[in-house]
């Protein structure tokens, strides 16, 4: 037993016998159940094309924010082109293929398009050997495609300066590991009586507690709780990003599984948090609709408009959410041309009607498309 007798969730006699309380659950549960289906409806409406733009826009936030959360920036065109080579999707040019990029993208897709197959160990260990190609974790070497041996004293969750680090979470001892990896494997891959999203919310608690591997455990509980929405869905195809959500409250996200790892197996509280967490990023979802509706929108009024390859792929970066203004250097440098080609390419743009003046130049002459509505945030153009 490890210092504190029972301190963790995982050290109570009745582990782990998860417990919560349906009836607290229900409203919640019912409220997340009718926005799934309005999304769901308002995506199958669409054409294939568009559920398409939808999906690469939906996975590129998700594989971004997955790794945001760990404190890691990847970098967004890369994360696009990678999901689009895989999903079959025209965006233009790709941006060069990076192996570490490449091994996220991997894992969150085998997670989510092939969420009929079972999981398992195999399974798991090449989502890892995919997020670690190297072998590596920033400096350090790791045990890749395998449970952690503890080898270097026991797995903690901490923070601050080594002299004086904080102990968030102790996982159990890795001798344990290949019985409570079997437990939980068992578990997610036989039908129980579960709400699917409670499951999902248990399925997430649970990897993370058991912590497996040396690293990349968060990245991986999250592709665990998005195969089993995409299982209860029936649906590969992803129009919501539940890590962006929980990007966006990461504190309250890592306050929450503390409280809930040094607790009881009571964990309502935390279902009622992560239930919460996936209506709020279904309701974002609508979000992501409008900017691909906006797109398509914008090509449609378009047709019979002449644009040169750099305008078209300036226009996309703008409709694909670029963020800040794009100025006339900027231009040049997406579009690899001369300042004055960007220039006279922009000139051109605001000639046909595609772009105009913003209002709110300020000092500087900036530009936005003319089909978007004013403060949309998919970016402007700005000369200087």
């Amino acid at each position: 037993m490890n210092s504190v007798d029972k301190q963790y969730v995982w050290q109570r006699n009745d582990w782990p016998h998860w417990q919560y309380d349906h009836h607290r659950l229900v409203p919640l549960l019912a409220e997340v159940h009718l926005a799934q289906g309005h999304l769901l409806g308002r995506m199958h409406d669409l054409g294939m094309d568009l559920r398409d733009q939808a999906t690469l826009r939906v996975l590129t936030e998700d594989v971004l924010k997955t790794s945001e959360i760990e404190g890691e920036s990847l970098n967004p065109e890369s994360v696009r082109s990678s999901i689009a080579r895989r999903l079959g999707v025209d965006i233009g040019a790709l941006a060069p293929a990076d192996r570490h990029v490449d091994g996220v993208v991997d894992m969150v897709l085998d997670a989510t398009q092939g969420h009929g197959d079972a999981l398992t160990a195999k399974r798991l260990f090449g989502w890892h050997a995919a997020l670690f190609p190297t072998g590596y974790s920033g400096l350090s070497k790791i045990r890749v495609g395998a449970w952690r041996d503890d080898a270097d004293g026991p797995m903690q969750v901490v923070s601050g300066p080594v002299h004086r680090q904080k102990v968030h979470f102790e996982a159990p001892p890795a001798a344990q590991l290949d019985a409570e990896m079997a437990d939980f494997l068992l578990w997610i891959n036989v039908g129980q009586h579960d709400d699917p999203v409670v499951k999902a919310g248990l399925a997430h608690l649970w990897f993370v507690t058991i912590h497996p591997f040396e690293d990349g455990n968060g990245r991986m509980a999250r592709a665990v709780g998005d195969m089993v929405l995409a299982r209860a869905e029936r649906s590969a195809q992803r129009y919501y990003s539940l890590s962006a959500q929980i990007q966006r409250e990461r504190k309250d996200y890592y306050d929450r599984l503390e409280a809930t790892q040094k607790g009881d197996l009571d964990v309502t509280d935390w279902l009622v948090w992560f239930s919460a967490c996936l209506l709020r990023a279904l309701q974002g979802a609508e979000e992501t609709l409008a900017a691909v509706l906006a797109k398509a929108r914008f090509w449609q009024h378009s047709i019979g408009v002449p644009l040169n390859e750099r305008q078209i792929k300036l226009i996309n970066k703008l409709l694909d959410g670029f963020e800040g203004k794009l100025t006339s250097s900027k231009w040049g440098a997406i579009a690899k041309c001369s300042q004055d080609t960007a220039l006279r390419d922009i000139t051109d743009l605001v000639a046909r009607g595609v772009l105009k003046k913003s209002e709110a130049s300020g000092r500087s002459t900036s530009y936005e498309l003319v089909l978007l509505n004013e403060g949309s945030g998919l970016g402007s153009i700005e000369r200087k």
